[in-house]
């Protein structure tokens, strides 16, 4: 007998089924793959990024400025889809920047973060007007002199490392000691080094984890942001333009997760905005999202080479695997390995079900795109469907591992 099979993922209805296939963009997912000429491939369904942005601003209010990041995904064409459809966006390299810029996104509408932005990185975010997220003493020092040397005024804002976290997220990006952003406490000394130099100081950078599905969490960072925010703006040698919240809103992955509900943390934000316009009457709010606003759009999809049993489990060889989605193989940050959403792409409402573990190609235990999972019988040839795939996944995954060849990306 199969081994016993993990529990089940609700049905993702934002992907309808078009004559038993999954469908991306209203387009049968048998039909893209004859479009796109390979698997395995990534495909991205520009309708629902364009409803999640929707969605998302119908419930914030009106005041907050959303911001794309762009590390969740850097597609370019889905880079130039978004940049018509959010306010601004957050990079995390000069590629990143590049990329952007291509798009035609607003240089003055950009942020750099990250905490080890070489000199030519600098360089480049200040000749082309991008506000520089400052990560370190050392970093402001380095981008002043770049600016005298160019004989242009260097855009920047301070990340704060606050002294909380954000409880319930995936990844906990400040308290205590962590590599980004410049502990709370060192900051009134630095923005008085700020005022001593020729910098334009904007503003704030405060983000405390991410992948976070519970609102009274989200809440209660939001309101110390604030409060953290408004207490360093005494020391800042400006107003402050530009207050960068942070995200950390998460997407359900794994069986019995549910998608956040977005009103509260909105209602929060509504009530507290007055209070944090009139302390910080010139500051732009801006939430930024990533995993949030692509994730759910994106599939991965690869195809069932060999159907084997092995003393009595059943095992799927596909052409995609750990190489191409890492996340999906639980080699991305899981301490526990939980399946990722998977579906046949090509029979998903057949009515034979098996129990089957979905692997890769690779000579290596870890190539599992799905463990013991319920799904309608599969072929060789079929295809197989990983949800939830439209956050890193393509540049996060080890490519060039055992040489096998690269996936292709798509919009739809």
């Amino acid at each position: 007998m199969n081994a016993k099979k993990k529990p089940s993922h609700a049905r993702n209805d934002d992907f309808p089924l078009i004559d038993g296939q999954l469908s991306i963009g209203n387009v049968p997912a048998r039909v893209l793959a004859s479009r796109v000429g390979q698997t395995p491939f990534y495909a991205y369904d520009r309708g629902l990024l364009t409803q999640r942005v929707t969605q998302l601003r119908n419930t914030l209010p009106d005041a907050i400025s959303v911001h794309y990041a762009m590390k969740a995904n850097p597609m370019p064409a889905l880079v130039q889809h978004m940049a018509g459809l959010v306010d601004g966006f957050d990079i995390a390299s000069h590629g990143e920047m590049r990329v952007a810029l291509d798009a035609g996104v607003d240089p003055a509408e950009m942020s750099f973060a990250g905490p080890g932005k070489s000199d030519t990185e600098l360089e480049a975010a200040v000749a082309a007007g991008v506000t520089v997220n400052l990560e370190s003493e050392g970093e402001a020092e380095r981008i002043t002199t770049i600016g005298e040397r160019i004989g242009i005024r260097p855009h920047v804002a301070v990340r704060v490392n606050p002294d909380f976290e954000l409880k319930a997220s995936g990844m906990k990006m400040a308290g205590g000691a962590k590599p980004f952003g410049i502990d709370a406490e060192r900051i009134p000394t630095l923005l008085a080094r700020i005022a001593g130099r020729d910098l334009h100081f904007r503003g704030f950078h405060i983000f405390s984890g991410s992948q976070n599905l519970k609102p009274q969490a989200l809440i209660e960072a939001n309101d110390k942001t604030f409060e953290l925010a408004i207490r360093l703006a005494e020391a800042a040698p400006t107003s402050v333009e530009l207050l960068n919240i942070g995200g950390g809103y998460g997407i359900p992955y794994f069986p019995g997760e549910q998608r956040l509900d977005l009103k509260p943390v909105a209602d929060n934000l509504d009530a507290r905005l007055p209070g944090v316009k009139q302390a910080l009457p010139g500051a732009e709010i801006v939430v930024e999202l990533g995993r949030y606003l692509v994730g759910e759009a994106g599939v991965y999809i690869c195809e069932v080479i060999d159907k084997k049993i092995s003393r009595d489990k059943t095992y799927l060889i596909t052409n995609g695997g750990l190489h191409h989605h890492l996340a999906a193989s639980g080699n991305f940050g899981q301490v526990i390995r939980k399946n990722y959403p998977v579906i046949n792409a090509t029979n998903a409402d057949g009515k034979v079900h098996e129990t089957v573990s979905v692997v890769g190609p690779l000579c290596t235990p870890l190539d599992i795109l799905g463990d013991n999972m319920e799904l309608p019988a599969a072929e060789p040839g079929d295809l197989i469907a990983v949800m939830q795939s439209g956050a890193y996944g393509y540049t996060a995954s080890p490519h060039l591992f055992l040489s096998q060849p690269p996936p292709m990306e798509v919009l739809v």
